[in-house]
């Protein structure tokens, strides 16, 4: 064998080779990005202790010792729950969520087509509680600002659709990006008929603020370990390994049917 033929096979393994790690990097990164957002955000996460520190002070929250002022509509215990589905539908799946959590966007991007799915056809009512557990845990208040505005657009009859743009433009965990009541009253543009002096005076005043604080202090004393936490027949739907959205779609229909 020439020496020229030797080099150019002795090149092409390496070549091979290159490309093999390449392939390794990339798969490597691929789980990782897939398990980073399937971790749900955890209350007193050891982690953060330092950024909380560190944080401290930084925002100056709004009053929340004044009157609870529930949004419209609101329904359960202490009118904590913003409801969305027919009254009637026999499932009602429960969700405790945080804007803030990257967690809870990852299952609205998987489970949210579905969920509309049997809500419009309904199936399935939803009622939705609001926390602030990332404020607590990396600091900031983007996760109250963003859960008032969002009951904000209740009042206004668009809270399906502000909460999905909220999850559509969530920032990242550690970018308190919802704390700035004029990034909220932006994306309410992307909602036909919300951003109106009404929502931006309820925003910027905080009416709401109060409420999410008892809603965030229900969700502490519930015994619940993170959010997102999604019941259906009080079974944590979240926690089943097993659950998908065509199975969700499986139950909820098995249940109207019976």
């Amino acid at each position: 064998m020439s020496e020229k033929n030797r080099d150019g096979k002795r090149n092409a393994r390496e070549r091979l080779a290159v490309e093999r790690e390449k392939q390794k990097a990339a798969d490597k990164r691929r789980r990782a990005l897939i398990v980073g957002a399937s971790v749900v955000c955890v209350l007193g996460l050891a982690a953060v202790i330092g950024v909380v520190a560190a944080n401290a002070g930084k925002d100056k929250k709004s009053d929340t010792s004044g009157p609870v002022v529930s949004p419209s509509g609101a329904t359960g215990k202490d009118s904590l729950a913003i409801p969305v589905g027919k009254e009637g539908a026999k499932s009602t799946l429960t969700v405790w969520e945080d804007f803030r959590c990257p967690a809870c966007q990852a299952f609205e991007a998987t489970y949210r087509p579905t969920i509309h799915e049997l809500v419009d056809s309904g199936q399935l009512k939803v009622e939705y509680h609001l926390v602030t557990l990332i404020d607590g845990n990396m600091g900031g208040s983007g996760s109250r600002k963003a859960a008032n505005a969002a009951a904000c657009a209740q009042d206004a009859g668009k809270f399906s659709a502000y909460h999905d743009v909220l999850y559509e433009n969530q920032p990242k965990e550690t970018d308190d990006a919802f704390a700035d009541n004029a990034k909220l009253i932006e994306l309410a543009g992307k909602v036909e008929g919300l951003d109106t002096p009404a929502f931006r005076a309820c925003v910027n005043d905080g009416t709401h603020d109060t409420w999410v604080e008892k809603s965030n202090a229900a969700f502490q004393s519930s015994g619940f370990s993170g959010t997102p936490t999604v019941l259906l027949g009080g079974k944590n739907i979240y926690a089943d390994q097993s659950m998908t959205p065509a199975k969700l779609k499986q139950m909820v229909e098995a249940a109207n049917k019976g």
